[in-house]
């Protein structure tokens, strides 16, 4: 198979027809009859999967995946890219935000440099002025916290060469950051600068955002545990240093140390710097319980797709 195109299905009942047709009219320019269109229900709590099965019973090249439940975007995507087959693999969101059509953009472009992967930044971040900040903030921080070389503002939108494809499914990681997974599967890549044709309000809210970002840098780094290290040497050095200084002053000017305020201010600072110490510990440690018990990735409730595909896999 030449081409398949895969996305993920999340409150995405507004835009499944449209994309469909979008897609399939692209996919059609260049592979002819020989692709698949893959949906991925992410447990979706509209009519996502109603829609997109009735399009995988009258279309054979069209193939629905229904997981048990809402796993995660990432998650969701990793299940959609395990089951394509195409020699090129075109992921990209059903919103409609990522154009279908840059499809044939991105092939061009995959030809004429020789490379696996073909993906999409935005030139200018849109959303409101909070967005823009802490995405921008985001990339920054993840970039010098990681080391993993991701641009801002990457999109999903990404044309992928099979072999590129099999070795980002090597990745088996539970608590996954597929961003940064992205980068460091390696390979020849190459951005081309999109603009999105439509805003769309998020599915993600601010705490959603926070977890993955949180996330993104424990996933790549183990920075975190290691400025616990050092500010634990810090406190270790400063406090004998400045008790040392309480004494030289009591005993050289006759001042007493501070009284009860400062006591209580520096009992409240430590045991929040203790806290979040240890809260930075626990998250790295969920990690591993979370790869050691080697749960489900993710869980496939049903497998919807045309006749005419049924009978040529059979």
């Amino acid at each position: 198979m030449k081409l398949s195109i895969v996305t993920t299905l999340y409150q995405s009942e507004a835009f499944i027809e449209e994309f469909y047709q979008q897609s399939k009219a692209a996919a059609q320019r260049l592979a002819a009859d020989d692709f698949e269109i893959i949906f991925v229900n992410d447990g979706s709590p509209d009519e996502s999967l109603n829609i997109a099965k009735t399009l995988a019973e009258h279309d054979p090249h069209v193939l629905l995946i229904d997981l048990s439940r809402n796993f995660g975007h990432h998650r969701a995507m990793m299940t959609g890219l395990s089951f394509s087959r195409g020699e090129k693999v075109f992921l990209i969101d059903s919103d409609l935000e990522e154009s279908p059509e840059w499809l044939i953009t991105f092939d061009q472009a995959h030809a004429d440099d020789e490379v696996d992967v073909v993906y999409g930044v935005q030139g200018n971040r849109r959303g409101s002025w909070f967005e823009r900040v802490t995405g921008q903030l985001f990339y920054r921080l993840f970039r010098a916290a990681t080391g993993v070389a991701q641009p801002d503002n990457i999109l999903t939108c990404r044309l992928m060469s099979r072999r590129y494809v099999d070795a980002l499914l090597e990745h088996r990681e539970r608590e996954l950051n597929i961003g940064g997974l992205w980068i460091i599967t390696g390979f020849k890549q190459r951005h081309i600068e999109v603009e999105k044709p439509r805003l769309r309000t998020t599915t993600y809210s601010l705490s959603a955002k926070f977890a993955q970002f949180v996330n993104a840098i424990t996933s790549f780094s183990n920075l975190p545990l290691v400025a616990v290290f050092y500010a634990r040497l810090l406190i270790t050095v400063i406090a004998p240093a400045y008790s040392a200084l309480l004494v030289v002053r009591y005993f050289s000017y006759g001042e007493p140390p501070d009284g009860y305020t400062s006591l209580i201010v520096s009992i409240w600072f430590f045991s929040g710097l203790i806290t979040l110490f240890l809260g930075i510990q626990g998250i790295y440690v969920a990690k591993i319980f979370s790869e050691v018990t080697q749960g489900p990735y993710t869980i496939v409730r049903a497998v919807y797709q045309g006749a005419e595909r049924k009978a040529e896999e059979d």
